[in-house]
């Protein structure tokens, strides 16, 4: 990917009173001041508050939007922006990346906003020529004082969608109660993934979780770890454990292990009962055959050695 500047003056930063309009619902806050999509703009724009920037475009073509930085505070504060690529960490969150996104430009990458002030600063994102139909997700990303606010920025590129899902390596962790699996995104689209959960054993059904929407938003091409609590397992069983999960356009994907559960404590208990009770009972044996036994007197003994004895 090819870096990108935008031909925008810093004077294209709108600079305005508080209180910010409406588009300001749910923004991203940190140390006194706020960062959220400014109003009515983007893709898909609307007059009411944003949560996040929507921007879609075929490849080759420019997107343009605006991001609303607010400091209601008495004192003026610096703001260092960049545009960053999304993907999940292991266990399934959102993360950005460190490094400047080379799709996303800014008018300016400082901006320093008075008191009592909302500044509104236009970006641009350039979707190259080759760009891959389907989700980028991103983050305008602003920081200050050692802190960092994002807000997130969904890109799709025209083109044909994909959406695929699978779990893998299903495992039961037996120490912790729990069964640890993974969900791989295979397609180029964004997924919640809903997952059910069923457990048969030798003496019937263990589990049956209905399919419920996991609390993670899985990016394309990323894979996380995941696990499902399993507070009461059986005490002694062999258990089939299965997960389907399925998203919205996706072909729905199982995958099982098998898990083995002995009440091990118990079986140490029982060994060490029948251990106990075969050495009393072979010490019984012993003494039996010893009190069975004619002894011959020394003196009778000797007279037979000697044939004296008639």
């Amino acid at each position: 990917m090819r870096s990108i500047r935008l031909a925008l003056p810093a004077t294209a930063l709108l600079l305005c009173a508080l209180p910010a309009p409406a588009a300001q619902a749910a923004p991203a806050t940190g140390g006194g001041w706020t960062a959220a999509p400014a109003s009515g703009g983007g893709t898909r724009p609307s007059t009411d508050g944003r949560p996040y920037f929507y921007l879609e475009g075929a490849p080759g073509t420019v997107l343009e939007d605006k991001v609303s930085l607010s400091n209601p505070s008495g004192t003026p504060v610096t703001l260092k922006l960049r545009g960053a690529a999304a993907y999940n960490t292991a266990n399934g969150s959102f993360a950005v990346r460190e490094a400047p996104d080379p799709w996303i430009a800014l008018a300016a990458p400082e901006v320093k906003i008075p008191p009592h002030t909302r500044a509104d600063v236009p970006f641009a994102v350039t979707v190259p020529a080759g760009a891959q139909p389907g989700d980028h997700p991103a983050a305008l990303v602003a920081a200050a004082a050692g802190r960092e606010v994002g807000v997130r920025l969904q890109l799709r590129v025209a083109g044909p969608t994909l959406s695929a899902l699978t779990v893998e390596s299903v495992r039961v962790d037996k120490g912790r109660r729990l069964i640890r699996y993974a969900l791989v995104n295979r397609g180029n689209t964004t997924l919640a993934p809903r997952l059910a959960l069923h457990a048969d054993g030798v003496f019937g059904q263990v589990v049956d979780r209905p399919a419920r929407t996991l609390p993670v938003e899985l990016l394309p091409g990323q894979r996380v770890e995941l696990a499902e609590p399993w507070p009461h397992p059986p005490a002694l069983d062999r258990v089939t454990v299965r997960l389907t999960v399925t998203a919205d356009g996706a072909a729905r994907s199982t995958a099982g292990a098998t898990a083995t559960f002995v009440p091990w404590g118990a079986v140490a208990g029982t060994g060490l009962v029948l251990l106990g009770g075969a050495a009393a009972v072979l010490r019984l044996v012993r003494r039996g055959r010893r009190a069975t036994t004619t002894e011959v007197p020394a003196p009778a003994r000797e007279l037979a050695q000697t044939g004296a004895l008639r």
